[in-house]
């Protein structure tokens, strides 16, 4: 059994309220070994808690105050670390917490990741690359899709991926890489269309010494593939690359660890032997 899951948020998240200690405890019920936080940096759509004036999701729109339910704000990284820190003093007896982020990152803000990495690099064990916005404008509520057709937004998503790689590489695995799919709502684009911007990108990844991750929150979304998909899974595999962490994505403690046994399977089938784990930044490697 997997023992580390490398994908989880909390109270920290602008869109999660699961306490952090809620899903320490919850994976120590489950018998995890390891547990990693990386909760939301998404620049460009979110503020930090440093600059004010935070803006907040409403049912209508975006409001001003804090009687709405999500704050538009990124990790308030003092508190987060201190907790992190915290949790590491009551359970570390029992549980090894690793301290991570998720860096929403576009080309566009790549010099506050930059400056944002520098300042806790010493805090980090891991860091997700993760794509949620292009230009600015967010997947999950169509706006970067508006307007474009099926082929345009899924070409520039990858092209979009590639181009950040290459000029930042403070991360340690590509999160969910084929994110795009659970928020296309034309379905699944063919894998055969974009393999080529999808092989470019994982060469890049591999020869920078990064890895990817299954995120296995595909399964609670209903996707009919994994996350990345399978092709991707053994396309990964067979240029070479040996890092790959297993994620939950798990925004409460229903889904922490959920479908494991499955991205086993998964993982297994595409020709892997090993999943990955991190601390300072540092690969670890584990028998599935």
């Amino acid at each position: 059994m997997v023992k580390a899951d490398f994908h989880v948020h909390t109270q920290f998240s602008d869109d999660s309220n699961e306490l952090m200690e809620n899903q320490v405890e919850r994976a120590i019920e489950l018998g995890l070994k390891e547990i990693c936080f990386t909760d939301h940096v998404d620049y460009g759509i979110k503020k930090d808690w440093s600059e004010g004036n935070i803006q907040y999701r409403t049912g209508d729109g975006v409001g001003t105050g804090p009687g709405s339910l999500e704050p538009m704000a990124n990790v308030d990284y003092p508190a987060y670390f201190e907790k992190l820190h915290l949790m590491k003093e009551k359970y570390g007896d029992r549980i090894t917490i690793k301290q991570g982020l998720e860096f929403g990152i576009q080309t566009v803000t790549v010099d506050k990741y930059e400056d944002l990495y520098e300042k806790y690099r010493d805090e980090l064990d891991f860091v997700l690359l993760s794509m949620h916005q292009i230009d600015n404008k967010e997947l999950w509520n169509q706006d970067f899709q508006r307007g474009k057709t099926q082929q345009e937004y899924n070409e520039r998503y990858y092209k979009e991926i590639y181009e950040v790689m290459k000029i930042f590489r403070n991360y340690s695995i590509l999160a969910h890489l084929d994110l795009i799919v659970r928020y296309d709502l034309q379905g699944r684009y063919p894998f055969s269309k974009v393999e080529d911007y999808v092989a470019e990108i994982l060469k890049l990844a591999i020869r920078d010494g990064k890895g990817i991750e299954i995120n296995t929150s595909s399964w609670h979304y209903g996707l009919d593939n994994t996350m990345p998909s399978g092709d991707v899974l053994k396309l990964y595999r067979d240029l070479g690359g040996r890092i790959i962490t297993i994620g939950s994505d798990a925004h409460t403690t229903k889904y922490l660890a959920d479908h494991f046994e499955d991205a086993v399977r998964a993982l297994r089938q595409a020709g892997f032997e090993h999943y990955t784990t991190f601390t300072g930044m540092k690969p670890d490697f584990h028998e599935l």
